[in-house]
């Protein structure tokens, strides 16, 4: 049935996926007052739909039923019906996510919720078709049963939302010290879920979760243990070879529905280009392997062509779906690469596995094995291939785009800007610390309100008070961009924004960071356990323990101890959930470097001292520049020790302190290295 074309009160959200909705017969609300306040009064359920806009099942249920009128007739006459945008939400998705794997075991989106309206909630699912199928129930069935529920057995209802707040609500409790142990542990757990043939973890779906990746480079820095490194490498080649790879385009896809990679789920997010591409680049930065390089820079000119916005700030994702189906945009077939190849298709069809109608390409094989089963040199065939994708991109251009959703979120941009930064530095390419000085330039510009309190989103304004990711991850972003340019700027705007999310954020009782400062949900939460993203709480405290570093404030430092110690048995009780939080422990506990080179900023020589401590994989380091040419610049004033720091005989000398132990400063370029043996 075709959906009525009077808007509903979602045509004056920012929201794209909410506007989404803007034309459905279900009287929509967003989250706000009125709507719980209706509910109230007219004692009815509230029905929360949580979703996102690139999200191919929450389009399903939306076609199946919020679009269809008889469906909304049901919901009008029985829920006052709220929809939330996870992505502009987090704090009431993570909420009610928690909800539903506690009620059902499991979760997803779309996220259904059924609650009284105080908030609490009875039940919990996640997509329903209109009619029941399979042993599904259906959107009809439901609405009838808690209907005649809500009018007969309320009391039971409110009793169940009870029990569930009851459960989520229950205090993590701060356990002991989490020991040098705690690396091993993590480490023995994710080589036990790890898949020694495909790469990865576990069986299907398939995550990328760079940031078990990162921990593992770390793991192996300390360690010295070579499977944690041969985990890393297996991983990120079967990932680049497979298609969960766009190789006609760029970019990673959110995951892979099977266990070798192949069969993604098309979405595209920001958030897993900033952070796969990422772990490219320190992987390239340990091993040198070229190939983890070109991947990185891949991965980032997809973003910089497909996801940047004019002002230079980054757009979130780009939908699965196109002209109405799910990977359309993605598919070939032999007949298509023919005409579009001629006589270099059976070259591609080899190279990707095509083999008849809708093909996802993806190799079985590295570059230079194919090269050799062709008889051609590994150089010529790469010539080849790119030439190649060149072709297959100018056709694909032509095809119908997948959506794109426009909204610039604070915390995913923030991710973003510390990739630029770190792949500046690895890669010596000043043009991604531009990149990266642009989007934080924008995001200090037009997203802090009057009050100079940080935005979650922006879409023709900014909306939203920011939430923990938002001010952790551009903190960590803007500490990047401080080591990737030595803009003291940088470093400034880090240090004014940590100082804000302690005021808002901390929990002077029991230490570590709530998620929201908001007050219009059933609870703040506090969250340790990584997801697609590190936790807020995992890059807040190393935040704190890097800034502490820099500006030798103890406070800080001391602060992170207590983040540490308020999720210590949370970590210590499952470390392979906290990859993220255990890679900060690995700084905490040492070894760990600061690092000031005083010199000329502008002298060559300088630059080549900085050109080597960036060649060092030791991620466990903060590095200052203290320009020599001035008597008293702005970094004096926020790192006071670096004020005597001088030059070495004219030369610019490198100042290594590790484990709060200094030791002699070198003007030798040889000797550099050996700092951090």
């Amino acid at each position: 049935m075709k959906s009525n074309k009077k808007p509903n009160r979602l045509i004056n959200e920012k929201s794209p996926y909410l506007q989404q909705h803007a034309y459905n017969p279900v009287e929509w609300y967003a989250w706000e007052d009125e709507a719980f306040e209706k509910a109230r009064k007219e004692n009815k359920p509230i029905f929360l739909s949580i979703g996102y806009s690139t999200c191919h099942w929450c389009h399903v249920m939306a076609h199946e039923s919020f679009e269809d009128e008889e469906v909304a007739k049901l919901m009008n006459d029985t829920f006052v019906s709220i929809k939330v945008d996870r992505e502009e939400r987090p704090d009431v998705d993570s909420i009610y996510m928690r909800v539903c794997q506690i009620m059902t075991g499991g979760g997803g989106w779309p996220l259904t919720i059924i609650m009284a309206p105080d908030k609490k909630p009875f039940f919990a699912t996640t997509y329903l078709p209109k009619k029941g199928r399979a042993g599904m129930p259906g959107m009809i069935e439901l609405i009838h049963a808690v209907k005649k529920l809500w009018e007969e057995q309320r009391e039971g209802l409110e009793s169940i939302g009870e029990k569930v707040v009851d459960a989520i609500k229950k205090p993590s409790s701060a356990g002991e010290k989490i020991s040098r142990e705690i690396f091993e542990d993590t480490y023995r757990e994710l080589e036990q879920s790890f898949d020694g043939e495909y790469g990865g973890f576990g069986v299907s779906p398939k995550f990328p979760t760079p940031h078990n990746l990162i921990f593992l480079l770390r793991y192996w820095k300390r360690s010295g243990e070579e499977r944690a490194l041969h985990m890393v490498e297996k991983t990120l080649q079967a990932m680049r070879l497979g298609g969960i790879y766009d190789h006609v385009g760029f970019g990673f896809h959110r995951y892979s529905t099977d266990r070798q990679w192949h069969i993604p789920h098309f979405e595209k997010m920001l958030y897993d280009q900033a952070m796969i591409s990422i772990a490219y680049a320190e992987a390239y930065l340990a091993t040198g392997v070229g190939d983890y390089r070109k991947t990185a820079e891949e991965v980032i000119s997809y973003v910089l062509r497909e996801m940047r916005s004019p002002e230079g700030a980054f757009y979130s994702a780009e939908d699965a779906d196109s002209d109405g189906k799910e990977g359309l945009f993605y598919f070939w077939s032999l007949e298509e690469i023919r005409e579009v190849l001629g006589e270099d298709a059976e070259i591609a069809a080899r190279a990707f596995n095509l083999d008849g109608e809708n093909t996802i390409l993806h190799m079985s094989k590295s570059i230079s094995e194919i090269a050799a089963e062709v008889g051609m040199d590994e150089h010529d065939f790469s010539l080849k291939m790119e030439e190649i994708r060149k072709k297959l991109f100018e056709e694909r251009e032509k095809r119908v785009h997948p959506g794109k959703d426009d909204k610039i979120l604070t915390n995913w941009n923030g991710l973003m800007i510390a990739s630029l930064a770190i792949s500046s530095r690895i890669f010596s390419k000043r043009d991604y610390s531009k990149t990266a000085a642009r989007a934080a330039d924008f995001i200090m510009e037009n997203m802090l309100d009057s009050e100079g309190e940080l935005m979650h989103m922006y879409r023709g304004g900014a909306s939203v008070p920011a939430y923990l990711d938002d001010y952790a991850f551009l903190i960590w972003g803007l500490i990047e961009l401080y080591e990737a340019t030595f803009d003291v700027e940088f470093l400034e705007k880090a240090i004014e924004l940590n100082n804000k999310l302690l005021e808002k954020f901390w929990d002077e009782n029991e230490g570590g960071f709530y998620f929201t400062s908001a007050t219009d949900l059933i609870m703040r939460q506090k969250e340790s356990i990584d997801g697609a993203i590190p936790s807020g709480n995992s890059i807040a405290m190393l935040n704190l323990l890097r800034l502490g570093r820099m500006t030798s404030d103890t406070e800080l430092e001391e602060k992170a101890y207590r983040v540490a110690k308020a999720f210590s048995e949370e970590v210590n009780n499952f470390p392979s959930a906290h990859t993220s939080f255990v890679s900060s422990i690995d700084f905490m506990l040492g070894n760990s470097y600061e690092v000031v080179i005083a010199g000329n900023s502008s002298s060559e020589k300088t630059h080549e001292m900085v050109e080597i401590i960036n060649s060092i994989y030791e991620p466990n380091k903060v590095v200052v520049l203290r320009p020599t040419e001035e008597e008293s610049p702005p970094i004096t004033s926020i790192a006071p020790f670096t004020r005597e720091m001088k030059e070495i005989e004219g030369s610019p000398a490198v100042y290594v302190c590790r484990n709060y132990a200094c030791k002699s400063p070198v003007n030798d370029a040889d000797k550099i290295k050996e700092m951090f043996d």
